[in-house]
């Protein structure tokens, strides 16, 4: 039997109950410039004139308002009823992502407050609620400040280099969850390929004494039971390592790569006695992510990376995907063009994007939106939203690589700064405190602290040149000279210690354009497009040491216009004949 529940529309496929409330559609919307809502008590007779279509945020089209002017204060208000079946459980409120700081009220009663634009969260609000309808009101707060994790978010009143419209509010779907006052919160899920185990770190609400709790996983794949196991919750954060090696039959470990997508499906039934109190539907992927002698591996075997830098924007949503089909289109063109991965650029996505990466096989590089101050407020906010990013996506497969920093965004004097420089590192070492299984880029791009592969990102447009500029490895890795815009590979004080190297950012070619960017000229043809792009590819796969690349980008995003496909996914240039480039054999032969 198959243990999977994913539905579609599900907002979070990783952890999916039966029984879930979508609270996407039409809320009650206004504006609060003046900041006056609270003191008005707005979260009890909300004025909203307007309508607002969640979750799309009211700088975009699809939002039914589409002002992109900037607003620091607005206010969302809906009313629900909790089905009658479902009455007398407890009421999880969820919300995917707000940018950036939110305000809950619950029948006019304060509930509580998230900041953090990009992470999901949830409010248990089972005492606020009546037993028939039931009003949500829900305040954002956004600013233009530089210290928040804003990505490419503008802070000015217009676009500005590769810097976009604003994100405020609700821009990631909400919905209701109604659970046992015993039941599973969350389960981390930790692959052991070597071992052919895996682990699951459980979170368990609501033990109390002289409950008689068990929790039973159940791990299957393509429908087959291959292991259970029970424990007893004794405590409320436990752990079980599984052995899947079955003992009952012969069965092999499936692994999980970009050829071999391979998924386990497991349920965890929380039961009291003999009634079951909780039922969750997961899956894992077993699959190993490692570093050795300059290369990076995958599931124990060197991995050459073709990335394309991905920043998901949309022309009516922005950053709300408009669908999930629309999630799986751009998955589905990327693979088609011979790309293994995606450097998620700027941005943490919709969880059903890395859902179908999972399913498809697709390679992510996980990146945070940047600050662009760097003091102790900024760092604060920085941290404390990285460090949820890492815990909540951690179980995803496909996310292979961590990436907290880009370009100095943020830490603008890393090169020389020796606070700057530590903080890089804190962030490394608090990443790997939680995930010593993946590899952490620090800075991506150059001025490299400590750091697990050394990313340099290079717009040369000549592939000759490129060639000549990286003959010599040890010009690059001792800073004797800059890559790029002045820029060198490491910050001073440290010393390439034999990292694999990615060229991490490269192309950006342009068609050309009086309404757009791209980097270096615009080309005027088909032939010249492909002329230039096959011979910068070439260069960077006939440089022996170096191990994968990401090309500069999917998509155009509003005024930037160097994507292999316009905004509306359109094909600048035959799939099959950017295919043609990216798997092409690099020096010696090797399908690069």
């Amino acid at each position: 039997m198959a243990l999977s529940m994913y539905r579609e529309e599900y907002p979070r496929p990783q952890f999916v109950r039966e029984f879930w409330l979508d609270l996407n559609g039409e809320w009650d919307f206004g504006f609060d410039d003046g900041n006056e809502g609270e003191s008005r008590q707005w979260y009890r007779t909300f004025p909203g004139d307007r309508k607002i279509q969640v979750p799309f945020a009211y700088e975009t089209k699809a939002s039914g308002i589409g002002e992109e002017k900037f607003h620091p204060y607005v206010w969302y208000r809906r009313t629900f009823e909790v089905p009658a079946e479902q009455r007398g459980k407890r009421v999880n409120l969820h919300f995917q992502a707000v940018d950036y700081v939110a305000k809950l009220w619950v029948n006019g009663e304060y509930v509580g407050l998230h900041e953090g634009g990009y992470t999901a969260f949830s409010f248990d609000i089972t005492r606020y609620l009546n037993d028939g309808a039931n009003a949500i009101v829900l305040k954002a707060e956004d600013s233009d400040s530089c210290t928040q994790p804003r990505g490419k978010q503008r802070w000015r009143e217009a676009n500005f280099g590769c810097w976009y419209v604003q994100t405020t509010g609700i821009w990631q779907p909400v919905w209701l969850e109604c659970v046992d006052a015993r039941h599973v919160e969350s389960v981390k899920i930790t692959p052991d390929v070597d071992a052919n185990t895996v682990r699951f770190d459980y979170r368990v609400q609501g033990r109390t004494a002289g409950a008689a709790l068990r929790l039973t996983t159940r791990i299957a794949m393509d429908g087959a039971l291959i292991k259970e196991t029970s424990i007893a919750v004794d405590r409320d954060a436990l752990s079980a390592s599984v052995d899947l090696i079955s003992e009952a039959r012969e069965w092999r470990v499936e692994l999980w790569s970009p050829q071999n997508p391979k998924l386990y499906e497991v349920e965890f039934v929380l039961t009291d006695g003999d009634r079951v109190a909780d039922r969750v539907s997961s899956y894992f992927g077993m699959r190993k992510v490692s570093i050795l002698k300059s290369q990076i591996l995958l599931n124990n075997q060197p991995i050459y990376q073709r990335l394309i830098l991905d920043q998901g924007y949309w022309t009516d949503t922005h950053l709300t995907p408009p669908s999930v089909e629309a999630l799986v289109k751009d998955i589905d063109l990327i693979m088609e063009m011979g790309y293994n991965g995606v450097r998620k650029h700027q941005k943490i996505e919709d969880p059903r994007f890395l859902y179908w990466c999972d399913v498809k096989g697709l390679l992510v590089w996980s990146e945070v939106p940047a600050t662009y101050e760097f003091n102790d407020e900024a760092v604060s906010r920085f941290t404390r939203e990285w460090l949820d990013i890492v815990r909540q996506h951690y179980n995803h497969p496909s996310i292979i690589t961590w990436v907290p920093f880009n370009e100095s965004w943020g830490i603008g004097n890393v090169f020389a700064d020796r606070k700057q420089q530590q903080f890089t590192e804190s962030i490394y070492y608090l990443t790997k405190a939680i995930d010593p299984y993946r590899p952490v880029v620090v800075n991506d791009g150059w001025e490299h602290t400590i750091s697990d592969i050394l990313t340099l990102h290079d717009y040369e447009e000549d592939g000759a040149a490129f060639a000549e500029r990286y003959a010599g490895k040890e010009a690059i890795t001792s800073n004797e000279i800059a890559h790029c815009n002045h820029r060198y590979a490491l910050a001073q004080g440290y010393e390439y210690r034999g990292q694999p190297i990615v060229i991490s950012e490269f192309g950006g070619i342009a068609f050309r354009t009086d309404k757009g960017w791209g980097y270096g000229n615009q080309v005027d043809s088909e032939e010249a497009f492909l002329e230039r792009f096959r011979s910068i590819t070439q260069a960077i796969k006939d440089t022996d040491y170096i191990c994968g690349y990401c090309y500069t980008q999917v998509s155009d995003v509003q005024q930037e216009v160097n994507g292999l496909l316009t905004e509306d996914r359109t094909p600048k240039i035959a799939l099959d004949k950017i295919r043609d480039v990216n798997l092409a054999k690099g020096r010696g032969g090797l399908l690069r």
